[in-house]
């Protein structure tokens, strides 16, 4: 059936029931009528009866049901009961006092009696409204999480209101739910209410349409197809909302949690992989040793123990790395609390990176000798060994880098600055994150996404903390912050 026959149905139902009611109303009224006429009643006894109808129509059906019964009583009373008799017209003054009297007090007590009753019906609406909200907010809570919750909230609204239909927007999913019945030019109103931004009743349609808001955020749109008022549709959009946004941050969590799995899982393995390299590392870099201590090699020879003894001494560092890194999580190092001079870290970190620098001079401009600051000197100077060995890798070529230092209140800022592509800024909090390695950086160097992460944690553990800045045309900056009596956070 077509919405425009359901519409027709009802209005035609509306106006069957009023004429219905009010001709009932009147053959009530010609029947006292006709028995006072027939008995010889006098026109007190009949206009008592014909009001005590009027009231009664006021009460079962409505005002204009009543003042429709109380015009033809009065019409009635004139003709057949003030004299002239049988004529539309009245000879006694007196009587036209008391015809209008009856008249006006008809109408005052079907008018009391008609917004008395609509007083009551509103308190009933209202109590029925509060008792299917309360429901509907108990059985929000029991929805299932892991499905999408659009189907879910309509069929409840569907189901506790006894509306025609409910349509609900999830802008977080982009998906539109429905249940009731639409017609095929009204499936996108709830998208459209969405994207218009707009509330509203439509009385034609009976139509209610509301945001789905949370805070300031709209995500989302409600649109009903029944009789609700606009305080009732206001709740339904604000208990919509929230077992939307409910659903919405279940579903972050638990992505959150799957990546801290996977996260913890792909640490535990890495860790536990470090501890297995050591052990056959050491045995080749003893065995590369000894074949340099054999001697007799020739140029080839000697060419091929350097590059293993080079590599391996670069994979050391990496296991290194990673297991100061999980200790460092875990808070299982002892944080060494020894007073470092600036200009001796810089000194270690360059001595780490010899033979690593790509042919790029390095600019060292610590202006006062006598900085010094608190902590653990082998793992700051990894931390700033990590930052040179990330400004070779991106650096173009040819380009010098830069390490300064200077105190800054009870800071001391330590940068390493170099020329080469910009870092995007939605990468510029991620890279400090265990294994990311941002699109562009993946393709211009190899790496692990470990470094900048083992940095991070060295900064924290000192109560300091690290940033970077990037421009295409000023080159890039890592910056680390270090309080001059740095000590593990607590």
């Amino acid at each position: 059936m077509k919405i425009s026959d359901i519409y027709g149905e009802q209005f035609r139902g509306a106006y069957y029931r009023f004429i219905g009611e009010s001709l009932a109303g009147c053959w009530v009224v010609a029947l006292i009528v006709f028995s006072g006429y027939v008995l010889h009643f006098g026109s007190a006894p009949v206009g008592f009866l014909l009001l005590l109808v009027v009231v009664s129509e006021a009460i079962l059906c409505g005002f204009w049901q009543a003042t429709i019964v109380s015009l033809l009583a009065c019409a009635c009373l004139d003709y057949f009961f003030y004299p002239p008799l049988l004529q539309f017209t009245i000879g006694d003054p007196q009587d036209w006092v008391a015809l209008g009297a009856f008249e006006i007090s008809a109408l005052v007590v079907s008018r009391v009696s008609s917004r008395e009753q609509r007083s009551t019906r509103e308190a009933t609406l209202q109590r029925t409204a509060m008792e299917q909200l309360y429901e509907l907010s108990r059985s929000t809570l029991l929805i299932n999480l892991h499905q999408p919750p659009g189907p879910q909230l309509t069929q409840l609204i569907l189901r506790i209101f006894a509306v025609e239909g409910v349509a609900i927007f999830d802008a977080s999913t982009g998906q539109c739910a429905r249940a009731g019945v639409w017609s095929e030019d009204e499936m996108d109103l709830a998208k459209e209410c969405f994207l218009l931004s707009k509330d509203n009743e439509d009385s034609m349609t009976r139509t209610t349409r509301r945001q789905l808001r949370i805070n300031a955020e709209t995500i989302g749109a409600l649109v009903i197809r029944g009789d609700l008022s606009p305080l009732v549709g206001n709740a339904l959009a604000s208990l919509g909302a929230i077992a939307l946004d409910r659903c919405v941050s279940f579903e972050k969590e638990s992505r959150i949690e799957a990546a801290h799995q996977a996260e913890r899982l792909r640490a535990a393995v890495l860790d536990s992989l470090a501890h297995a390299v050591k052990t056959p590392l050491t045995a080749i870099q003893t065995a590369n040793e000894g074949l340099r201590e054999v001697g007799k090699l020739n140029n080839p020879q000697k060419e091929l123990v350097t590059l293993i003894e080079e590599e391996s001494n670069q994979l050391g560092q990496l296991c290194t790395r990673l297991l100061q890194t999980a200790k460092l999580e875990a808070e299982e190092v002892n944080l060494g609390d020894e007073e470092i001079a600036i200009a001796d870290l810089v000194s270690m970190a360059l001595q780490k990176q010899q033979g690593h620098l790509g042919g790029h001079t390095v600019e060292v401009a610590v202006p006062d000798p006598d900085i010094t600051v608190r902590g653990d000197s082998d793992l700051l100077s990894m931390a700033l060994a990590q930052f040179l060995d990330n400004a070779v890798k991106y650096s173009f070529r040819g380009t010098a880098i830069k390490v300064a230092a200077r105190e800054s209140h009870s800071e001391v800022l330590i940068s390493v600055h170099n020329y080469g592509p910009q870092i995007p800024i939605s990468d510029r909090e991620r890279i400090f994150q265990r294994f990311y390695r941002s699109e562009g950086s993946s393709r211009l160097a190899p790496g692990t996404g470990i470094g900048l992460s083992a940095v991070k944690m060295t900064a924290d553990a000192h109560r300091g903390h690290v940033w970077v800045i990037s421009d295409a045309n000023e080159g890039t900056t890592f910056f680390l912050s270090l309080p001059q009596d740095g000590r593990r956070r607590t």
